[in-house]
């Protein structure tokens, strides 16, 4: 056996690969004495994980443990190897209630009076994505754990337990770790007292800068759960304590073991001919054929201006000078044996078109083209068998995973060249397997998906894969293997040093709609599940997943995929459920987080709609800018630029119990009001302003009542208008949001200090509902006449929903809005506008002539009594229009989706579920799906049909 194929030897010459402390540090032998976990003690740590190891192993012998929702595909063997059980389990874990419940008996009694009360974290907030522990490992999507760690120091204590179900990565378990973290903690802006009590600066009353009380340091506990056994075994590595020094042996062990065999497969000869060097990376150009004169023609050469830096849209033929593009162009072929597969395989052709390689002792780096000796190396590798296990799976079927398909790359392994597969496969047989996770990212970066680019004028400094894709470009980037894991286990050892005193958080590999702990066992949630047809998570870590053998269940995901036969309707199931068991495990009034990522509106209709059929009740919304926007969100001009933050809580038991008794009466929807109130944010800031609350509205707020009586399966005892004067007459109202006593004073407080009425939140008119909300916020401030309203509404509706009946002006300010006909004293809320912006106006009686006269004509809002007469006209007609679309023989394409709202409502209040489902289906599912309240009132009719 020569040496490129015989066992790998340990000599290692320090230095050669590169320079760090990876290869200068003296090495501490590890510290390894008894344990204690779960109650049990154990000599070393060793000695537990054999131990919950073979327990773990029972358990897989069980049918019935291998019917949880969401176990993944994989064999036993392989499951246990990358398991670190109780603590981490690639497969559901049994033992997670054991260590909630640990966790409770360990908690210091709270005192007799202690109240828990948390208002929403209404701030928005902004946190990037340039942190070391942050960027130790690549994954689809991940939310920066500084961001996360603002959430949990609102909501928890120390040692309270946060939960996250769609965990990725794990940051929420970082973020928890983090939170006893004095120097992150202070990094946040946060002042950290000598006992541990967090500050954040806020203005008082007189418009000075303070730091008041915010939160406790501290370590918060943390159960983390994923449906990947990728995202799990990669937040089991972010989350776990580390012997750094074993770590940083083992990985010279391997460096040096892998540069020995495979280190002849990246050598080159520099310029002169003589001097050998180490390649950095290789680049690979697409082949295609001139439909003209059927010459072949290399993209690198024929598209690619090297001085500019970028790629030429047009090009001429090298051959025939014909004009070509990229789509004009068919590929061209090779056909070779794949000895993986035992078969020849035809692929698109790909040759390599630029070396860059290092000289020792040469400062910089260098660039050729390949010459003979790097066309016959490569033929050589080519020509060679590969004597480790590597993964030839066939690419399961979706979108994603088999885009591809058409070039010929069908296998796992062929997404890598030959050199890289063998390196890889070589550094994979020599680790043990808590080493693997410092792979991982080797495994997606040395694909052939890293892209070959210009960044800043220099060539081959951007790249990397495509988000969110599996597209391999025409212009790929081979890194080597050798350069690479340099930089991977440096940046490894870097962020094991910042977890050396991590606390260990248990983490499962399931579906969140299975979560094996008791009822009101966690005290927040914090979530970023995958929305819609965003990321199809199985398919892009498919690739890593078959170098670990064990694959994602995917017929739990909650994701839309035709491929998987998931639609909005199969989305929205999954998500409720997962929402259920998160509202099942959740303590009665405390909080969930659910960061939302989406630019269509179906996807965050399908959001709400989940959430309230879960039970949690929406208080804020809020923007979390992760300073980086996602590939859908720059090039498309209806992507949401910033991630939206849900703040949803549990309702708490006491209010429970009595909505039971009142459900019936009015006193319950005036009880749910008093108690959702006390949820809202008394004031919300955008920048040194105020804005306002849509959350306080009284049309969301009787919207909500709606919901939530809806869900409980009652009926709601109050009509929209008696509920406007109910409002008004229980609550303070202030700009048009309405609020408790005790809130109304902060309020006044607070706006005093910024001056001035609260911003109103942008309004784009779209639909009558919008054409409403935009009118009342326009008259509100300013009460108009007809003439001066018209051009101004006439710019605002050019987006008008196609679906939706076109209404003109005066049918929405005669069905919502009172017009002053110059009769009787001017109206209290023109008046106060009139005298407050002309002089001459000022300190006259309101039937004054002056005053009458400037006042006439003018459209304002309503108070809530003659607001309440306005609506029960509004509602007849809008009732009698939906008796028209009941009576209609076909589909509806266009119709007022205002009176399909008020018909659901009117025909759930009369138990007549089968003609919300009847209207339903003649309207277009776009439209359906788009609407949450529509659903709201679809979803439960369909239940309620199907339970009769």
């Amino acid at each position: 056996m020569n040496k490129q194929k015989k066992l790998f030897k340990t000599k290692f010459i320090p230095g050669k690969l590169g320079s760090g402390n990876l290869f200068e540090e003296e090495l501490v032998p590890a510290n390894d004495g008894p344990v204690k976990c779960l109650g049990l003690e154990f000599e070393n740590d060793d000695a537990r994980r054999a131990h919950f190891t073979e327990e773990l192993r029972k358990k897989l012998q069980d049918p019935e443990f291998r019917k949880i929702e969401g176990f993944p595909i994989g064999e036993d063997e392989d499951i246990l190897k990358l398991s670190d059980p109780p603590y981490y389990t690639a497969c559901p874990n049994p033992w997670i209630g054991q260590f909630i419940e640990e966790w409770e008996s360990q908690k210091p009694e709270k005192p007799a009076d202690y109240h828990y009360h948390r208002e929403p974290f209404a701030a928005d907030v902004s946190e990037g994505k340039n942190d070391p522990i942050y960027n130790a490992h690549s994954y689809h999507t991940k939310v920066p754990h500084k961001a996360i760690m603002r959430y949990i120091l609102h909501y928890t204590e120390p040692g309270d337990i946060v939960f996250d179900g769609f965990c990725g990565t794990g940051m929420t378990g970082v973020a928890a770790q983090m939170c006893g973290d004095r120097d992150v903690v202070t990094s946040l802006g946060y002042q950290v007292k000598p006992d541990g009590t967090i500050l954040q600066e806020e203005t008082d009353e007189d418009g000075k800068k303070v730091w008041k009380r915010f939160s406790k340091l501290g370590a918060r506990k943390a159960v983390l759960n994923d449906l990947s056994p990728a995202a799990t075994f990669i937040a089991y590595n972010y989350n776990t304590p580390v012997d750094v020094h074993a770590f940083e042996r083992e990985a010279k062990r391997i460096l040096a073991e892998v540069e020995e065999e495979c280190g002849w497969m990246y050598e080159t000869l520099h310029t002169d001919g003589k001097t050998k060097g180490k390649i950095n990376y290789t680049v690979w150009s697409d082949v295609f054929v001139c439909p003209e004169c059927t010459g072949e023609v290399v993209f690198w050469d024929a598209a690619v201006d090297k001085e500019a830096g970028k790629v030429r849209d047009s090009f001429p033929c090298p051959h025939c000078h014909a004009e070509l593009t990229k789509r004009k162009m068919e590929r061209a072929w090779t056909t070779n044996f794949d000895s993986a597969l035992n078969n020849s395989v035809k692929q698109a052709k790909q040759v390599p078109v630029l070396i860059n390689y290092s000289i020792e002792g040469k400062r910089g780096r260098f660039e050729k083209s390949p010459d003979k000796n790097d066309l016959t190396l490569i033929e050589k590798i080519e020509n060679s068998e590969i004597h480790y296990w590597f993964p030839n799976y066939r690419m399961m079927k979706g979108k994603e995973t088999r885009r591809n398909d058409p070039a010929g790359i069908t296998h796992v392994h062929h997404f890598y060249t030959k050199r890289n597969l063998c390196v890889l496969a070589a550094v994979r047989i020599r680790s043990s397997s808590s080493f693997l996770i410092s792979q991982l990212a080797m495994w997606w970066t040395l694909t052939k998906l890293y892209r070959y680019r210009w960044a800043g004028g220099i060539a081959g400094a951007g790249g990397g894969p495509m988000a969110g894709t599996l597209y391999i470009p025409s212009l790929i980037k081979e890194i080597s293997v050798l350069v690479s894991a340099v930089d991977v286990f440096n940046k490894n050892i870097r962020k094991k040093k910042l977890f050396a005193n991590f606390l260990r958080h248990p983490l499962s590999t399931s579906s969140a709609n299975w979560i094996d702990y008791n009822n009101n066992s966690v005290d927040y949630i914090f979530t970023d599940p995958p929305f819609g047809a965003n990321l199809n998570y199985s398919e892009l870590s498919f690739i890593w997943e078959s170098w670990l053998k064990v694959w994602t269940n995917n017929k739990p995901e909650a994701i839309e995929n035709s491929v998987q036969g998931k639609g909005a309707t199969e989305y929205r199931n999954l998500m409720a459920g997962c929402f259920k068991e998160a509202y099942r495990v959740l303590k009665p009034g405390r909080w969930m987080t659910v960061e939302f990522s989406n630019t269509k509106a179906s996807v965050w209709s399908s959001i709400q709609t989940a959430l309230t059929e879960a039970g949690f009740i929406v208080a804020n919304v809020s923007a979390l800018d992760k300073k980086q926007g996602s590939f859908k969100a720059v090039t498309t001009l209806t992507a949401v630029k910033q991630d939206l933050v849900i703040s949803a809580y549990k309702p708490n038991g006491g209010f429970e119990d009595r909505f039971e008794e009142e459900a019936k009466s009015e006193e319950g929807v005036w009880d749910f009001i008093r108690t959702h109130l006390k949820y809202l944010p008394v004031i919300k800031k955008q920048g040194y302003d105020l804005v306002a609350i849509p959350e306080r509205d009284p049309r969301i707020l009787y919207d909500q009542v709606i919901a939530y009586y809806v869900r409980k399966g009652y009926n709601v005892p109050i009509d929209s208008q008696d509920f406007q004067l109910g409002l008004s007459q229980r609550f303070a109202e202030r700009d048009g949001m309405y609020f408790l006593p005790e809130q109304v004073a902060e309020y006044d407080r607070k706006k005093m200090i910024g001056g001035g009425r609260p911003l109103q939140q942008s309004l784009f008119i779209s639909d009558e509902a919008s054409a409403i909300e935009w009118l009342r916020s326009l008259l509100r401030d300013k009460p108009q006449s007809f003439q001066d309203i018209n051009p101004l509404f006439m710019k605002e509706i050019g987006g008008w929903s196609k679906n939706e009946v076109g209404l003109e002006l005066s049918t929405l300010l005669e069905q919502n809005f009172l017009a002053y006909d110059g009769k009787g004293p001017v109206p209290d809320q023109i008046h106060s506008y009139l005298s407050s912006n002309w002089k001459d106006m000022r300190n006259l009686p309101k039937e004054d002539p002056a005053l009458v006269a400037k006042a006439k004509n003018r459209w304002y809002v309503p108070d809530p009594n003659k607001a309440g007469d306005l609506e029960k006209l509004r509602e007849k007609a809008l009732l009698k229009e939906f008796e028209e679309y009941k009576q209609a023989k076909k589909k509806l394409k266009i119709f007022r989706l205002e009176a399909v709202r008020a018909g659901f409502k009117k025909a759930w209040q009369e138990r007549d579920y089968k003609v919300i489902i009847t209207v339903a289906e003649k309207i277009p599912n776009n439209v359906l799906e788009e609407d949450p309240k529509l659903l709201m009132w679809y979803d439960q009719a369909v239940t309620r049909v199907g339970d009769e």
